[in-house]
């Protein structure tokens, strides 16, 4: 990687992000920014870039924080929000997303970033890495705010696939335990599986299956497993990972997204209501900006695939220089911790485990 420059020792002691700069909505710009601002608080970070070499290397000059820090990669094509997967797994090697992924194939790369088509980076991830061997699903795990102390829950299946038998669902439970070890720092997360009701009788049959399954396999896989869960439970302190089928979590995601955008509406408007809602609003400042912070979908941004040789975080598609710069530092800090290695490993001893299964290395990964 000629292209990556350090002061003393060029591309030496770097964590290499692969970035596709071409997919968002708000196209290349939006990108740069963010990755700069990712630069800026992160010496340890470098980038690859994907897409237009002549429009990109305009808009990395224009930020200092990326000087010696990126490559970029010239690509012909764009996968388009609205271009079929298919299509893009025929025609789409000269397009940036494809180069991306390639990147972290190669192993120039220790984790990818894109802003553009989940269907196709989905498809186009799993062509271009493969699946872990014993693992018949990859999942998107997304970070959910919660009143838990770490902020945060994750949740999967948030739309890699919207069927899930119940030996899915065992595995995303076990990839969601690998995860929060890794990108939350819990040593024995506890796993909720999504249901219409926490009693026993309820649910679908591959819902019953796979609550057995679950609870079978946690102690060998050193987690805690609490049971059926409740959509309420999803912002709660019942649980650390909440598993589920792509069909519910998708639709669990753009709504908690939805209702987000209306709360912070309707407070601005209560706000604007009268000169004295005003003068509230201008005294409850701080307290104000720290919620919007707290529920702002920018700062969480990024759905990280799981099950594939290799780290791929989606970035929303309308992400701004935030919202990138937050799917980055997800990137980074998985890549830079080795967790596509770990999750192999666990998956690996996982494939067949059976209830006596050896605990030695389980909480390593």
């Amino acid at each position: 990687m000629s292209g990556l420059t350090h002061t003393a020792n060029p591309g030496v002691g770097r964590t290499i992000v692969s970035v596709d700069a071409m997919g968002g909505d708000r196209g290349p710009a939006a990108v740069v920014a963010g990755i700069s601002h990712s630069a800026r608080k992160n010496p340890d970070i470098g980038f690859i870039l994907h897409g237009d070499k002549a429009k990109l290397e305009k808009l990395v000059a224009r930020r200092k924080y990326l000087a010696g820090r990126v490559e970029i990669r010239h690509a012909d094509d764009v996968v388009s929000m609205g271009d079929k997967p298919s299509q893009v797994m025929r025609h789409g090697k000269n397009t940036s997303m494809w180069s991306a992924v390639d990147s972290v194939r190669n192993g120039e790369a220790d984790a990818c970033v894109s802003c553009g088509n989940t269907g196709a980076l989905m498809m186009l991830s799993v062509l271009r890495l493969r699946k872990l061997p014993g693992v018949s699903r990859p999942a998107i795990a997304v970070f959910w705010p919660s009143t838990n102390p770490q902020g945060f829950n994750i949740m999967l299946d948030a739309g890699a696939d919207i069927r899930a038998d119940e030996n899915d669902l065992l595995q995303y439970a076990l990839m969601g335990a690998s995860y929060a070890r890794n990108g939350m720092e819990i040593s024995r997360p506890r796993i909720g599986l999504l249901n219409v009701g926490t009693e026993e009788h309820k649910g679908r049959s591959e819902l019953k299956l796979a609550n057995a399954l679950i609870a079978q396999n946690a102690e060998a896989a050193n987690y805690e497993y609490v049971g059926f869960v409740e959509g309420r439970d999803l912002p709660g302190n019942v649980a650390d990972v909440i598993v589920t089928d792509g069909f519910t979590g998708n639709v669990a995601l753009k709504t908690g997204e939805g209702i987000a955008g209306l709360i912070g509406q309707l407070l601005r408007e209560a706000f604007k209501f009268s000169p004295l809602s005003r003068l509230a609003a201008l005294l409850a400042y701080t307290s104000l900006n720290r919620l919007n912070k707290r529920i702002d979908p920018r700062r969480v941004n990024g759905g990280v695939f799981l099950g594939l040789n290799g780290t791929v975080v989606k970035s929303h598609g309308s992400s701004d220089a935030t919202g990138v710069s937050s799917a980055v530092k997800l990137a980074f800090k998985l890549g830079h911790s080795g967790f596509s290695q770990k999750l192999a490993a666990r998956v690996a001893s996982a494939v067949s485990l059976p209830q006596d299964a050896p605990q030695g290395s389980a909480t390593d990964n």
